[in-house]
């Protein structure tokens, strides 16, 4: 078993911000020369997490709408009493428990198994912030 470590480095701009990394873990994927296994991500934060969802403009749109509207950022949160960095953030660790900080998508023949309509997105819950990073692990022959 070999294995291949690198980061997706990435930089919101907007306070809920969806970003298409799917092409940087392919580039990754290609970059360790291996051809089956699996590629673990690890979003190394606890305001930004990772899923698999399908890429459509407006879908996306809905996307930020409804983490917007499911767990709003002026509520009542203890958190944001004392905050830790300045930041009114509860809200966005109260959506991260809802959501996945990690991925796992096997490959063959050096492709991921994604399906037709599978990307994989950054989804940020308390930006902006100017660097965020991705852990990609992968691990295969």
């Amino acid at each position: 078993m070999n294995y291949h470590i690198t980061t997706i480095a990435c930089q919101t701009t907007r306070p809920i911000d969806i970003i298409d990394i799917t092409t940087d873990v392919r580039a990754a994927l290609e970059e360790s020369g291996l051809q089956q296994g699996t590629v673990t991500l690890l979003s190394r934060h606890t305001t930004a997490c990772l899923n698999i969802n399908e890429r459509e403009e407006r879908l996306m749109q809905d996307m930020t709408t409804w983490l917007k509207r499911f767990i709003p950022k002026d509520g009542d949160w203890l958190h944001n009493i004392e905050t830790i960095d300045g930041r009114d953030n509860a809200h966005s660790h109260l959506l991260g428990l809802f959501m996945n900080s990690s991925e796992t998508i096997p490959f063959s023949e050096g492709q991921l198994m994604l399906g037709e309509w599978q990307s994989i997105f950054f989804i940020e819950l308390d930006g902006p912030r100017p660097k965020r990073e991705v852990l990609v692990h992968i691990q295969g022959e």
